[in-house]
This record gives structure tokens, sequence and C-alpha cells, in this order.
């Protein structure tokens, strides 16, 4: 009679150490996978985010009447409410105020609606102008001559305890207006 070896179920037998090539496949893949983390979370957050984010809009003071003459135009300067600490000097969001007369008043965005650069107001013309591509806008803000498509942005703003106030938190832009 023939004996046939037999193999034993005994789990006993030392086991092979992984060859060198699906090693270097484990590794491989977990550092692709950590870059996928690092790369698609703050991807993630920022898609997602326009869903979530509230832009903080609030009331902020301009300054008392007193300080924008009738009949004048003038640069006011104003903390966005939306700013954080490192934003430093950016956060400071400028305007133009217009008083027309004692309870009348106009507030422009200073950017031009063209490209957005910043639009300068002279007294003698009585004219806004862009010193980019050569826009010009009226004192009551409409559109004179040049590229931009429409007249300045206009914040709303009211009166309140002697003092005009500005309704900050958003910067205006042709796809969002004020």
């Amino acid at each position: 009679m023939m004996v046939k070896d037999q193999k034993s179920d005994c789990s006993c037998a030392l086991a092979q150490p992984p060859s060198r090539r699906n090693l270097l496949l484990k590794v491989g893949a977990g550092l692709n996978g950590i870059a996928a983390a690092l790369i698609g979370v703050p991807l993630l957050g920022y898609v997602l985010s326009s869903f979530t984010r509230n832009s903080p809009k609030s009331w902020i003071s301009l300054g008392p009447l007193d300080r924008f003459p009738q009949g004048e135009t003038r640069l006011a300067v104003y903390r966005n409410p939306d700013s954080k600490p490192w934003d430093g000097d950016t956060a400071e969001a400028p305007c133009w105020v217009r008083r027309i007369d004692s309870e009348t008043f106009q507030v422009f965005a200073i950017n031009c609606t063209h490209l957005g650069c910043p639009v300068r107001w002279f007294q003698e013309s009585r004219l806004f102008m862009c010193p980019c591509h050569g826009g010009a806008f009226y004192e009551d803000g409409s559109h004179s001559s040049g590229p931009p498509p429409r007249g300045l942005f206009e914040y709303q703003h009211k009166i309140e305890s002697g003092e005009l106030k500005v309704l900050g938190g958003h910067l205006p832009t042709l796809a969002e207006p004020l």
C-alpha cells in the first residue's frame, strides 16, 4: 500500500514575509490616499461653502452728518464687517458720499462698473473718473462716457442719531450688484 504525503492543516508553519513589490504597492496606495484627502477636503469645503456662507450685513456709521458738507462729495471709509483679523488694510472699504441737501445723501461704491478700478471724484468738472479705461460718471452716479456698462453702484444708507450709516458687508460687482 502506498502512503501519500498528507499536508497538515496546522497554521504553525512560518508565514512568508511580504515581497518588496507588495510592500511598495501598499505604501504607494496609502500615500495616494493621504494626498487625495489633503486635496479633496479643502476642495469640498470650498464647493460647499457657497451654500452655507451668509455674508454678515450690518449698518456701519460713516460719521456725523456735519462731516459731509451740503453740495459736496467726500470720500469715507468703513471697516467691512466680513473681514478677518489678518485682512489688515484690505478690510477698509472706501465709498463716495454725496450730500445733496440737509437730509438727502447718495453713497457710491468706489469701484468702476467696467473692471472695478477705483474711481476718483473731480470737484472742478463734477465727474467721477476711472483712471483705467477712461470711464466717466456724473455726480449723481449715472454713466457719462466710456466703456462702463452702467452707472456707479449705490449703497443703501440711512440717517440715525445724527450719523450717516451704510449697509456694509457686500462689495458690489456686475454679477451681484447692491
